[in-house]
């Protein structure tokens, strides 16, 4: 039997049950889904690494949102003529990825070309590292490290960045190419141990072509694009 003790406590807690029923409610199957901590992990990943430089044309940190329809004479105005190949390269870029934005891509591509001219005069493997894929990098690397064996040392500053010109764009298995011509003005001097110049002058603005080739996987959640060949221009 049950003493009067007993009695009592189920009474409260049958009471305590009813109470938090009503204050909690019961599932209607449109609640919102729990919170996914391991999404929030991955939607940030390549978004937040302090030692990458960003070529402008997509936002880790955004959902791409269908673009407003745009004038096909106006949609890469001062990039590429309506009907040409570049323009239809662009157009097959932004259907892949709809936050691609040419003129933005070609500001952060001016940005990486001095950035990476400069970090390659200074022996500066991290930077390099970053900005670059992973032959082209090598190439860079073992440059630096003949020039570092001879004791030599280069000195560059750029004057300006005349032009830089979209030349080539292909798009190939959702792996993204875009080649652009920079012209530019550089001093650049290269020095021995001693510190006398060997190549170049301290005094003299050198005009200086070079035709470079920036890709990126467009599936991937890196939103980094990184020099993938370099070559002298005319």
């Amino acid at each position: 039997m049950f003493d009067i003790y007993t009695i009592i406590f189920l009474a409260l807690a049958i009471l305590i049950f009813l109470k938090l029923r009503s204050v909690l409610g019961q599932r209607t199957g449109r609640e919102r889904p729990p919170y996914d901590p391991y999404s929030a992990r991955d939607a940030m990943r390549g978004a937040t690494n302090d030692n990458v430089v960003r070529l402008p044309g997509r936002s880790a940190d955004t959902t791409p949102t269908a673009a407003e329809p745009v004038d096909a004479a106006e949609r890469w105005k001062g990039i590429a003529e309506p009907g040409s190949s570049l323009a239809s390269g662009l157009d097959a870029i932004a259907r892949e990825d709809k936050s691609f934005d040419a003129k933005h891509f070609v500001s952060g591509s001016r940005t990486a070309y001095e950035m990476i001219v400069l970090a390659y005069a200074q022996g500066d493997r991290r930077t390099l590292r970053n900005l670059l894929a992973r032959e082209v990098y090598e190439g860079f690397e073992a440059a630096i490290r003949e020039r570092e064996s001879k004791e030599e040392t280069v000195e560059s500053r750029f004057v300006a960045i005349e032009k830089s010109d979209i030349t080539g764009v292909e798009l190939r298995n959702r792996v993204a190419q875009i080649t652009v011509r920079f012209v530019s003005q550089l001093i650049s001097v290269t020095r021995d141990k001693a510190g006398t110049v060997i190549e170049g002058n301290p005094e003299k603005v050198t005009d200086v072509t070079d035709v470079w080739t920036f890709a990126r996987d467009l599936s991937s959640r890196d939103p980094n694009w990184k020099l993938v060949a370099t070559e002298a221009g005319q």
